[in-house]
């Protein structure tokens, strides 16, 4: 009640600097939460490597310089390898943290980054609001058909709460969110463009729900944070998200003309 009427705001009235300054600002919150996660409490490099990381590439899509992103995303690899050494002690190298590093940068801010480059393109705005429409009707759709229908379970040792049904509703419920919002709000897009990113979107907002889950399985944590009140944190409301953006700006830039 108190966020989306925010978020709405900001997207429709807001210049795209104040969009990119949230974009940035949930993304940071949610590498902070990823830190959290999988290196513990207290103070390490690799969480300042990660944020770092972060905010460079969130700079680069901001600036909407594809080739900038990809030369910041290839040395931040190579610089992180090279800190590496550094923390290499009596017991010889030791690579498992480079790799949870790595996982964050690539997993939230470069997913996140391309909601920058979807507000960047023409009708930007009328895909930022097609994507949050297709998640969230989605996952109403989920939730009901789920509660009410589901008994087979999907994936119970990732995500004991999703069933067969669910699923099922929520590409039904996606598909039907967009065809929907096109109709009513975004015309330009053709009826049988609407209905693939509907269904291949919402399977993708599945699929990343269910790699969160398996981080936090992997963790030992119910929620990634408690910056939301009966939601969790950042990257429980974000995870399909991140899944759904980099395809539809791909389907838009590839498939679209």
């Amino acid at each position: 009640m108190i966020a989306v009427p925010i978020l709405i705001v900001i997207i429709v009235y807001g210049p795209e600097a104040m969009f990119i300054l949230l974009i940035a600002a949930v993304t940071l919150v949610g590498v902070d939460e990823y830190n959290r996660m999988i290196f513990g409490k207290g103070f390490r490099w690799e969480k300042a490597e990660t944020l770092v990381a972060a905010l460079l590439i969130l700079t680069a899509a901001a600036a909407g310089d594809r080739a900038l992103l990809l030369a910041i995303l290839s040395f931040a690899v190579m610089v992180i390898l090279m800190l590496n050494l550094l923390r290499i002690g009596e017991e010889g190298p030791a690579m498992l943290g480079v790799g949870k590093v790595v996982l964050g940068i690539m997993y939230i801010p470069l997913l996140m980054s391309h909601f920058i480059s979807i507000r960047q393109t023409t009708s930007g705005v009328h895909w930022i609001f097609f994507i949050l429409v297709l998640a969230f009707s989605g996952d109403i759709a989920a939730y009901y058909v789920g509660s009410r229908l589901g008994k087979r379970k999907l994936l119970p040792t990732v995500s004991p709460g999703k069933t067969v049904e669910g699923t099922v509703g929520l590409v039904a419920g996606s598909t039907a969110g967009a065809l929907l919002f096109r109709q009513l709000f975004f015309p330009a897009l053709s009826v049988p463009h609407t209905v693939v990113l509907g269904l291949v979107g919402s399977v993708a907002g599945q699929l990343g729900d269910l790699c969160e889950s398996a981080l936090k399985r992997s963790a030992g944590v119910k929620d990634s944070g408690v910056m939301l009140p009966g939601h969790g944190g950042i990257l429980d409301r974000l995870d399909c998200l991140m899944f759904i953006a980099p395809f539809v700006y791909y389907y838009r830039i590839f498939l679209i003309q």
